[in-house]
């Protein structure tokens, strides 16, 4: 089971791209990173975690679809209970596998990058993101709990 849990958008302005975001839509400031890819502010509505990038790079801002750094939707994300079936369900459909990125060394998180259909880029993680809502245990995890 996979369900969409992260978004990413690129902007100028983090500060005020993330405010827009928390007063129209309520949305709640769950975190702030400075990496060095790109400095930005999470945020999440309970469910959902929407990252508001300024990208450090025209290289980490580039979405590779042959449009270079643009601005809006960056990519997006799924959390994703079984990372090795889902490399092999991306492989047989076709996707590009970009790069991996951990931050390892601070936390437990792992993402893997493809291109998808039409160029557009997205995650899967096994960790999920700060903010999002956790995947329903699943039912071989409710089994295996039940032993």
């Amino acid at each position: 089971m996979a369900k969409l849990r992260h978004i990413a958008l690129h902007t100028a302005d983090p500060e005020k791209t993330a405010e827009f975001y928390k007063r129209v839509f309520d949305m709640v400031e769950v975190g702030r990173t400075d990496s060095p890819l790109a400095k930005g502010i999470y945020l999440s509505d309970g469910t959902i975690n929407m990252a508001v990038l300024r990208f450090k790079t025209a290289e980490a801002a580039d979405r590779h679809d042959g449009l270079g750094p643009v601005f809006g939707l960056h990519h997006f994300g799924f959390w994703v209970d079984n990372p090795e079936e889902t490399r092999r369900r991306l492989q047989q459909a076709g996707a590009e596998y970009r790069e991996s990125r951990s931050e390892a060394a601070t936390t437990s998180f792992f993402e893997e990058k493809y291109k998808g259909p039409d160029d557009v880029m997205l995650d899967i993680t096994e960790h999920g993101w700060v903010g999002a809502e956790p995947l329903p245990q699943s039912s071989r995890d409710k089994a295996r709990a039940a032993d």
